[in-house]
């Protein structure tokens, strides 16, 4: 099974608004395991990035000023992401822009049902808790102290190790950001030992809140 994690940086929230993608990054795991491919990319969204953007990424207009177009990128992109399953955190925002991207430069869209989306699955596990990619990776205890801003393969490589938790599989402690070849052919993910965390108060609460909400609409 291979599938492709991915994540975006954009110059703002809203594609109504005109926000552009100023940063594509993608990791290919084979059964879960990373591989060596990557696909990694800034754009010249041919926009200013919005202050809060530049907050939450740091990519000004001048970084970006001298980078590819997307339809520069695009032929390389889904090439790299053809018939694979998507893992995106959010997924609505990041397809929501790709194929905006997509539509300006007349290419067919992303099929969301090739899409797993880790906040639903987050929300379905873990209702009435924070369910972020940074409070996901405190959850299960994941290091995510190089995440001092938003970049795409950073943010990646935090997600596939959420994405293995959050389906019950052993994390593979391997370093997703290297350029080493691996063979990788013979390995299963099996035969692991979960870890036990144990909720806090306010998850319990939260929790109750959620299971009275749902009791009320079945009534």
């Amino acid at each position: 099974m291979i599938e492709v994690v991915l994540d975006t940086e954009t110059t703002g929230l809203s594609v109504a608004s005109g926000h552009r993608i100023v940063e594509i990054g993608c990791i290919e795991l084979k059964n879960l395991l990373p591989t060596s491919k990557t696909f990694h990319c800034y754009l010249n969204p041919q926009r200013k990035v919005s202050e809060d953007a530049v907050k939450v990424h740091g990519y000004t207009d001048e970084f970006l000023s001298d980078k590819k177009l997307f339809k520069d990128v695009v032929d390389e992109f889904l090439s790299f992401i053809e018939n694979k399953k998507l893992i995106i955190h959010n997924a609505e925002f990041d397809i929501s822009h790709l194929n905006n991207e997509l539509k300006l430069i007349g290419k067919n869209v992303i099929n969301k049902e090739n899409v797993i989306d880790t906040l639903d699955l987050a929300r379905e596990k873990y209702p009435g808790s924070q369910i972020s990619l940074d409070a996901l990776c405190r959850r299960f205890r994941i290091d995510n102290s190089r995440r001092k801003l938003h970049t795409a393969l950073i943010d990646c490589e935090l997600l596939s190790k959420v994405y293995i938790n959050l389906i019950d599989q052993k994390e593979p402690k391997l370093d997703f950001m290297s350029g080493e070849t691996r063979n990788l052919e013979n390995i299963k993910v099996t035969n692991y030992c979960k870890k036990i965390i144990e909720p806090t108060e306010d998850e319990l609460r939260n929790h109750k809140i959620f299971i009275k909400k749902s009791l009320k609409k079945t009534i």
